[in-house]
């Protein structure tokens, strides 16, 4: 069981933030989103309501919170000096059972997000956008290295082929997303689209 222990001025400790990011997830594995209420959160963390709702407002934010908390594969903070290495090194912070595990997760609440404007908004504002910010980011520095061109034009495109590959997985293949599979979708797909380590195209012959 998790105490939420809180400062002199009100606030979750970060200790206990992530216990109770922790147990907020094994709650959402158990029963689901539909199903999980922050009742059963308070009850399962030893806190209280007052406390949650203070804190995050609701169970969407408090559930992508947590979702972000937990996501350790992130380009945040990686510089290698390449695209594809950068794309690498964020790769290698996940072990397979945790994407799997994670991804299971992402499965689940974007079939609710159709059922749950907040948990949509909350979703696009508090994962979706800090990550494409932040990947954005390693993008431009890939464009200044002149490694992209700053007009081609999958560049607007890069998360919708990274989120389409990583839930592809199992819906084509029956599989879960792993390290291996995503390396060599990115080499397949993504960077040939950016135009990374492509050779010019050689000129006509006369």
């Amino acid at each position: 069981m998790v105490e939420v222990a809180t400062s002199s001025r009100g606030r979750i400790t970060p200790e206990r933030e992530a216990e109770l990011y922790a147990a907020v997830l094994d709650l959402l594995r158990e029963v689901g989103y539909g199903s999980l209420t922050m009742n059963a959160v308070a009850a399962r963390t030893r806190s209280s309501k007052v406390t949650l709702y203070r804190q995050w407002g609701g169970k969407a934010e408090l559930i992508v919170k947590a979702m972000r908390h937990k996501k350790p594969a992130s380009v945040r903070g990686v510089d290698t000096g390449s695209l594809r290495g950068d794309f690498l090194a964020a790769l290698s912070i996940e072990d397979d059972s945790a994407m799997e595990r994670n991804s299971a997760l992402m499965r689940g609440l974007i079939m609710e997000i159709h059922h749950n404007p907040d948990l949509g908004r909350a979703f696009r504002e508090l994962l979706i956008e800090p990550e494409r910010a932040e990947f954005n980011r390693v993008l431009q520095r890939a464009v200044a290295r002149g490694e992209i061109r700053t007009d081609n034009p999958a560049l607007d495109y890069v998360p919708h082929m990274l989120i389409g590959g990583f839930f592809a997985r199992i819906l084509i293949d029956d599989r879960p997303p792993t390290r291996a599979f995503l390396a060599e979708y990115a080499d397949a797909v993504l960077f040939p689209a950016l135009g990374v380590g492509l050779s010019p195209p050689s000129s006509p012959q006369q």
